[in-house]
């Protein structure tokens, strides 16, 4: 039933959920200003500016250069699967080549019938060019009233449902929006230092396609476990195929050393105790997700299962006597109080 709902009102919620998830990360630097005394609206249109213009150069400097050689990575990547392929047919493995072929025909069978829905999935519901630039023609016009006037949101929340029930609702929803907005940031940065150590590696190395295949592991980390997976593979697979097996190897070791300092240092250190979410809970998640809802499944599924925990825990605390009526007033007022301050700056 959700699933349906979610369905036929998706084209609806997209563009909501994306300015909510780029407000939550535009928010920081215009909070900023508007504590220096900028107008709220000059300064959600300063940041906002500020933002399409760093995503404009990002996209002209980058992405063009991707999409030429994205087939290259692609025929690489499978010369790279063929030459696994004879490996584990030689010794010392001695696979039966029908049976590895058989493998392979089946997986490269299973991409192509995926690949249509895989690629829809990017934008449910947005199913020609011009639905793609009203979504994100929407999103922005969302993001810029949201940064302008989202302190004013629990005010109004707690004027318009009453103290009783305004001021919980008012915490959970405070409490999702620290976590969407640290997920978001989190992933940013974390993703963005990922890139920049592997493709340094790469370049060093003298592998082609460094800086796609950088971009590429950019992008893979907004979907957490699986999208570094991907990446990491199809990075070691073109080092194999362009230079050597000895060159393979050491990517393989840069990715891994990489990937454990994000895991055991990046993240906690930068995510804290905000999302608290055990590994198997984040597979889970991701491949619920994906099989769902494809690409943009598997990038949300995080965040939504965050939230939902987030909400959980609040409830949780408040049966168990943990959270008192008297303690969340105090809480809301003090936000409520410190936002009417941005908005009256």
């Amino acid at each position: 039933m959700v699933g349906y709902v979610l369905g036929r009102f998706w084209s609806i919620l997209l563009p909501i959920v994306l300015a909510l998830f780029v407000a939550s990360v535009l928010w920081p630097t215009t909070a900023w200003l508007r504590n220096h005394r900028w107008p709220p609206a000059l300064a959600a249109s300063v940041v906002l500016l500020a933002a399409l213009l760093v995503v404009g150069a990002a996209i002209a400097l980058i992405i063009p250069s991707v999409i030429d050689q994205a087939p290259e990575i692609a025929t690489r990547a499978t010369d790279g699967l063929d030459q696994v392929q004879k490996w584990l047919s030689g010794p010392p493995v001695n696979l039966n080549a029908d049976q590895i072929s058989g493998a392979v025909d089946s997986l490269a069978t299973q991409l192509q019938s995926s690949a249509s829905s895989i690629a829809a999935g990017v934008f449910a519901g947005v199913t020609s060019a011009i639905g793609l630039l009203i979504t994100v023609a929407t999103a922005l016009i969302l993001v810029f009233f949201f940064l302008k006037d989202g302190p004013r949101f629990l005010p109004w929340l707690v004027k318009s449902v009453g103290e009783r029930a305004g001021r919980p609702l008012s915490e959970v929803l405070m409490r999702c929006w620290a976590v969407v907005g640290s997920f978001i940031r989190t992933q940013a940065l974390v993703s963005l230092i990922d890139a920049v150590l592997i493709g340094g590696g790469l370049l060093g190395l003298g592998v082609p396609l460094a800086l796609p295949l950088a971009v590429l592991t950019f992008f893979g980390g907004f979907i957490p476990i699986v999208g570094a997976f991907v990446a990491g593979a199809i990075a070691v697979l073109v080092a194999l195929v362009t230079k050597s097996l000895t060159t393979a190897l050491i990517v393989l070791m840069i990715i891994i050393v990489v990937q454990q300092l994000e895991g055991n240092v990046l993240q906690p250190l930068l995510q804290s105790r905000t999302m608290n979410l055990h590994a198997a809970v984040v597979l889970l998640a991701v491949t619920i997700g994906s099989t769902l809802y494809g690409i943009t499944g598997a990038f949300l599924a995080v965040p939504v299962v965050a939230v939902v925990s987030e909400i959980w825990r609040y409830l949780a605390a408040r049966m168990d006597g943990r959270e008192s009526d008297d303690e969340q007033p105090d809480a809301a007022s003090n936000q409520t109080s410190s936002d009417a301050a941005g908005s009256s700056a």
